[in-house]
């Protein structure tokens, strides 16, 4: 049984990076594979705190050294046969949180002999980002250069991409001025069931895969 790791890096529990986790997971879940989901805003961890153990002469690893809540889940993901990273984008790229997971999980994979990016394991990865900008309108960097050194050390991603999510369920309790709820629900009604069953899609696929 393949074994699927999704690390969920929005800080709302039933919103859309949530949601698109959760259908990403029911899909690989109906495929066959073993799945646990990961909520970063339910850990306390840091990001990388310049240790530099995983580097020691003679005793280098591609796993980070650091001992904290976060250490099971790079031990989990160094073993597992797929993993998806979700994020909201905030300011125009993803969570601190997933900023700071990403510099745990993937600085060890970087080596200073060469400048060479090797994981415990390769594996496919998909990446979820939902966003408030529109496919023609948005500043997105998304992962940024967390996505090349993904694609270096594990293989190209696979991207999903929610836009024009809503960002609260009651536009009328907020001050959001620049928005037009009825635009909102409106793309909403149109297109995210669609972004939901691509994760749900994508879930199967990486659980099919051979």
């Amino acid at each position: 049984m393949k074994r699927i790791m999704v690390i969920d890096g929005g800080p709302r529990k039933n919103m859309n990076t949530a949601a698109m986790c959760e259908k990403f997971a029911e899909g690989a879940r109906d495929a066959g594979a073993e799945v646990k989901v990961v909520r970063l805003y339910d850990m306390d961890f840091k990001g990388c705190m310049s240790c530099m153990a995983c580097k020691l002469k003679n005793k280098a690893t591609n796993i980070c050294k650091f001992k904290d809540a976060i250490s099971p889940v790079l031990e989990e993901i160094a073993t597992a046969d797929g993993l998806a990273l979700a994020s909201p984008i905030y300011f125009g790229g993803i969570t601190a949180e997933m900023h700071a997971f990403l510099e745990r999980l993937a600085f060890p994979w970087l080596s200073y002999n060469d400048y060479s990016l090797t994981a415990p394991k390769k594996m496919p990865v998909v990446l979820m980002e939902t966003m408030n900008g529109t496919p023609e309108q948005n500043n997105s960097q998304g992962f940024g250069t967390k996505e090349m050194c993904i694609a270096a050390a594990l293989g190209q991603p696979e991207k999903l991409v929610a836009y024009n999510t809503c960002q609260v369920k009651n536009y009328d309790n907020y001050e959001l001025g620049m928005f037009s709820k009825e635009a909102k629900l409106q793309w909403r009604d149109e297109h995210w069931e669609n972004g939901l069953q691509s994760a749900y899609e994508a879930g199967k696929r990486m659980a099919s895969a051979d």
